[in-house]
């Protein structure tokens, strides 16, 4: 009895070691991405494919590494908790937006796209006003009684709970919060922002709120749809930075990643477009 557990436990070590092996040879060639593809032009499926300015970016860090990068597809509102983790990815590049909340749990890289949030609506379904700088824009007082479409846990997410809950109480963070507060505004959430706007062309929402880009991508090929910027005023756009969400542990991924948009941020072309304002618009069709 004693030989045959001993003999157990021999082949248990022996199994543990191959496996161990496998995953270390795994972590060491192997660059595991989170995303959500369905946030175009950033990453969006192309013949079964994922593509987009982030899936280029990270295949110049897996270049700079000499590791193969995988992407995976999965629920926006999972990925930074499964980066914290660190057990299933190593890093998420989804046009994630810098929070205090969300740097708590894992490091960001340098900013390298400044979005602004926009609405989607049936046009002529609401009287346009214009920014200051001439640019065509609602205002979020616009937006009161509304029925509002989000992809759920993005910063449009954040931004429509705030106003329609906030408080808007002068003198804290959330100054602007409760612009809806008691107009009898809704939100509903969605799990990307095609389904959002698959309620809005069924009359279920009024509008979608999501960033600009995604927003552009939506209308691009449909007729009787405008998206253009949500303001608090004609001053004051709802603007956001993206960054690349990377587990606290992967440093010598954080500072390759880091180095890679730094030379993109900084290669700026003859009409002014840096690299990855170039990679959005290939990736735009522009």
């Amino acid at each position: 009895m004693k030989k045959i557990i001993t003999l157990l436990l021999v082949v248990f070590l022996c199994l543990s070691s191959i496996f161990a092996f496998g995953a270390c040879n795994k972590n060491q060639d192997e660059i595991i991405v989170y995303t959500n593809a369905f946030f175009a032009p950033f990453e969006y499926y192309k013949s079964n494919e994922i593509v987009g300015v982030d899936v280029e970016i990270m295949n110049m860090v897996g270049e700079k590494l000499n590791k193969k990068v995988t992407f995976v597809d999965k629920e926006f509102d999972i990925l930074i908790d499964t980066v914290a983790e660190g057990k299933l990815c190593d890093c998420s590049a989804a046009g994630i937006t810098i929070t205090d909340a969300r740097k708590e749990k894992v490091n960001f890289s340098i900013p390298y796209y400044t979005a602004q949030q926009y609405v989607v609506f049936a046009d002529g379904s609401f009287t346009v006003s214009n920014a200051t700088n001439g640019d065509e824009c609602l205002l979020w007082s616009d937006l009161a009684g509304k029925k509002i479409g989000v992809q759920r846990n993005t910063t449009g997410d954040i931004y429509v709970d705030l106003e329609i809950n906030g408080d808007g109480e002068e003198g804290t963070e959330d100054y602007y919060a409760g612009e809806l507060n008691g107009t009898g505004a809704s939100l509903t959430r969605y799990d990307n922002a095609q389904l959002a706007f698959e309620a809005l062309k069924a009359g279920i929402i009024d509008v979608v709120i999501i960033d600009e880009m995604p927003a552009q991508y939506l209308i691009k090929n449909e007729t009787g749809y405008k998206a253009i910027g949500i303001y608090y005023d004609a001053d004051n756009a709802t603007t956001e930075e993206y960054a690349i969400a990377v587990n606290k542990e992967q440093t010598d991924l954080l500072n390759a990643i880091n180095e890679v948009l730094q030379q993109l941020l900084d290669d700026v072309d003859d009409s002014g477009n840096n690299g990855v304002e170039r990679l959005v618009k290939k990736h735009f069709g522009m």
